[in-house]
């Protein structure tokens, strides 16, 4: 199977680690995928142009990062991720949804900076962006999932902390002690999280 994605992208680092947690890690090459190219395949194998995409033998293509975690998961004969049924599935899911929120939101404030010219920057959209990031964080603060075991929601949130880490759209680390403690504790935890770094 082939992972249209980047080092770099926090959905993609998402995909990554879980295949690693998974242990279907070595079915998967990864190749590189440029958003912005309009020429690249992406467009192709997902209308929307974004990434990831998992590419099937069949040629079929899964994405986003969500589907593709549950794809993975039937894959794999270990321990599940997500639950699989009850109430417990569905918070789960939308736990992971509040972290893939943070992510989303902080793309969405360095795209902002990225892709509009100096002098351009719309201060009410980056404060609407920082409110979600506030709002989530403020969420996991006050009840970090469990370091151990590492499941989508652990996975979806270590992602977006190291994202803002990586990115730094806003500063979080001072005014969340528990949520540094929960991710020292998880990296040391969890070896697919510092496998999975962005480079450099």
């Amino acid at each position: 199977m082939t992972l249209r994605s980047t080092l770099t992208s926090p959905f993609g680092r998402k995909t990554r680690m879980a295949a690693l947690v998974l242990g279907v890690s070595e079915r998967l090459t990864l190749h590189p995928a440029d958003t912005l190219n309009e020429t690249d395949t992406l467009r192709e194998q997902n209308p929307l142009g974004k990434m990831p995409c998992l590419l099937l033998p069949d040629g079929t293509a899964l994405y986003d990062s969500r589907t593709i975690i549950e794809f993975l998961q039937e894959l794999s004969a270990g321990a599940l991720l997500i639950p699989a049924y009850g109430i417990a599935r569905y918070t789960a899911l939308t736990r992971a949804v509040l972290a893939d929120g943070i992510a989303d939101a902080a793309l969405l404030m360095v795209y902002e900076g990225r892709f509009r010219e100096p002098g351009t920057h719309s201060d009410r959209w980056l404060a609407h962006q920082r409110g979600k990031v506030a709002r989530a964080l403020a969420a996991f603060e006050a009840a970090p999932p469990p370091v151990a075991p590492t499941d989508v929601v652990a996975i979806a949130l270590s992602c977006a902390l190291g994202y803002l880490d990586w990115r730094k759209p806003v500063a979080w680390r001072e005014n969340h002690p528990r949520l540094v403690q929960w991710l020292d504790a998880f990296a040391a935890h969890e070896p697919a999280f510092n496998a999975t770094k962005a480079p450099g």
